[in-house]
């Protein structure tokens, strides 16, 4: 490898390692509270003994992060789980293009909900899907799944479990709910801003830079960049941390802007 780009390679590495992150619960109870409300039911197959079955379900987490279904007694996953409750949700990010981006695995029981306490949870679920009408059938049923192990794997390098109390106990971050209009913002009228950041506080040039995410402590950039020597640009993604973490959306500008303006002055 070229010596030059060896040293923009361990200089990107150095900051990488170093930059804030969410803790491993904040991130999962983020992603579980702001992702779609669908994802991979993983339960063990009733028809077929021995087997794990996987189906696409609607849910929606309770205060707790635990997710609420309401399954049709038609379908094949309600069956499995009445006869053998203990299955996995697969939750992955609402922008999950591949290995680098987010998901997240909840292990734990079924609990099936009684009648009595299904109204309360219907304001619950159909804020997260307005339009399932099916919530006041009365052959659908309602269930809990109630967490006992998670493993998360946030991108490379970047994977560890959680445990059921932690991840209870914790609370999705604020600012990843507003974070996606303020960074497509910056993507459609002020990409050169990022490229600056970039160069200011990371230390490398790149080409292009998207801005993916963003949460209390900072911002995940999609960034393309051409290594010396070579002709094909690689993609990667790279954390750039706020200088101080912020509380709501108004102090995203605050930081981006000063930010941008001591990029400018190192120019």
């Amino acid at each position: 490898m070229d010596p030059e780009e060896m040293r923009v390679q361990a200089l990107l590495a150095s900051h990488q390692q170093s930059a804030p992150r969410l803790d491993f619960a904040t991130a999962v109870r983020s992603l579980v509270a702001y992702q779609h409300g669908f994802a991979v039911l993983s339960t063990n197959s009733k028809s077929t003994p021995g087997f794990p079955s996987g189906s696409v379900v609607g849910f929606a987490p309770d205060e707790m992060g635990r997710p609420v279904f309401v399954f049709s007694g038609m379908s094949g996953h309600t069956q499995d789980v009445l006869v053998d409750p203990k299955c996995s949700l697969t939750v992955a990010s609402g922008d999950f293009k591949g290995a680098a981006d987010g998901r997240v695995n909840l292990m734990g029981t079924m609990e099936k909900i009684p009648k009595t306490d299904i109204e309360p949870l219907k304001e619950l679920y159909l804020s997260k899907h307005p339009n399932a009408f099916w919530v006041n059938f009365g052959d659908f049923n309602w269930f809990r799944l109630n967490v006992e192990n998670v493993r998360f794997v946030g991108g490379f390098a970047r994977a560890g479990d959680v445990s059921a109390s932690d991840y209870t106990k914790s609370s999705p971050d604020p600012i990843v709910s507003v974070g996606g209009k303020v960074g497509k913002h910056m993507n459609d009228d002020h990409e050169e801003a990022t490229l600056a950041m970039i160069e200011h506080y990371v230390g490398i040039k790149v080409e292009s830079a998207k801005i993916v995410a963003m949460d209390s402590l900072g911002m995940d950039i999609v960034v393309e960049r051409t290594p010396k020597g070579e002709g094909q640009p690689q993609s990667f993604k790279i954390r750039l941390p706020f200088e101080e973490p912020v509380k709501e959306r108004k102090d995203i500008k605050e930081q981006i802007v000063k930010m941008t303006q001591a990029s400018s002055k190192a120019a």
